[in-house]
């Protein structure tokens, strides 16, 4: 390899999901900077790779930094890596590029998979403009102060979070942003990947009587509503979901997409198949 530091986005669960130039790329360099060996071993044996790591973490970088900036002048490669996705996103990486940067040595990217990414296309919300806040405050009074910070951002936005803090985090957000659409996604790429869709307040209240979820998360947030939906076009949406969605899933989605009260748009739903101008297909068992 040339010298360089290739930073190389990794899975984020399914080990299927890397490329194959990360997969040659982690071959081929001379040492992997990660956050943690035990994690990033696993990615390793799992591909037959045999590079040796070093760790690179909060705790240990100012130490680590030089090490790695020395054995790039001397010519080497280092690979660096996060526990899942793409560096640099919520993890250490940043002051390491900043410092290759500034020593006049090439950094390389390699994109791949991101949480935050993944969530964000698959969340239903529009992707036209979004914003990354990352990890928020444990503190309910610290998180209530970013959200009043963001509320009039006219973007998609999104969060990681604690499983733990998920129902008091959405509660927070329906109060200070506004029961505006948004989708939590957890363990993508994962055999219990799930993303759930709804209105803010509505997914609170799901979580408040579920519990929290296991597993990482990310919260999508819709942008501001513009104005609440009339009853013209929350008919129109349904209209078009209950042929192919079961009626709770249909109503669930409209919520979600306009803000309404799901019981409003329940109501809607019952409306218009007693009218017989749509035919809702029965829930499933």
């Amino acid at each position: 390899m040339d010298r360089g530091l290739y930073v190389v986005a990794t899975p984020i669960g399914n080990l299927a999901d890397i490329t194959l130039r990360a997969r040659d790329t982690l071959r081929a360099v001379d040492v992997i900077a990660c956050e943690d060996t035990r994690v990033t071993g696993r990615l390793l044996r799992g591909h037959s790779i045999a590079t040796p790591m070093t760790p690179y973490h909060d705790h240990n970088a100012a130490q680590v930094r030089p090490q790695l900036i020395a054995r790039l002048f001397k010519g080497e490669s280092v690979a660096l890596v996060c526990d899942a996705g793409t560096p640099l996103i919520s993890d250490p990486g940043y002051r390491l590029i900043r410092a290759v940067i500034e020593a006049g040595i090439d950094v390389i990217p390699l994109p791949g998979p991101s949480a935050a990414m993944a969530a964000l296309v698959v969340s239903g919300l529009p992707t036209d403009r979004f914003m990354f806040v990352g990890f928020l405050p444990a503190k309910s009074a610290a998180r209530s102060r970013v959200f009043a910070e963001l509320a009039s951002i006219k973007a998609t936005i999104l969060f990681f979070e604690s499983p733990k803090r998920l129902p008091a985090c959405l509660s927070d957000m329906a109060e200070i942003m506004g029961d505006r659409p948004a989708a939590v996604a957890r363990e993508l790429t994962k055999t219990f990947e799930q993303v759930r869709r709804g209105s803010l307040a509505s997914l609170a209240e799901a979580y408040r009587v579920e519990g929290p979820p296991r597993g990482e998360v990310v919260i999508v947030v819709g942008p501001p509503l513009e104005e609440r939906a009339s009853m013209e076009d929350v008919d129109r949406q349904l209209r078009s979901m209950l042929g192919t969605l079961s009626l709770r899933d249909a109503v669930d989605r409209v919520a979600g997409m306009t803000g309404m009260n799901r019981r409003e748009v329940y109501a809607r739903a019952l409306g218009l198949g007693e009218s017989h101008s749509v035919r809702p297909r029965e829930d499933a068992d």
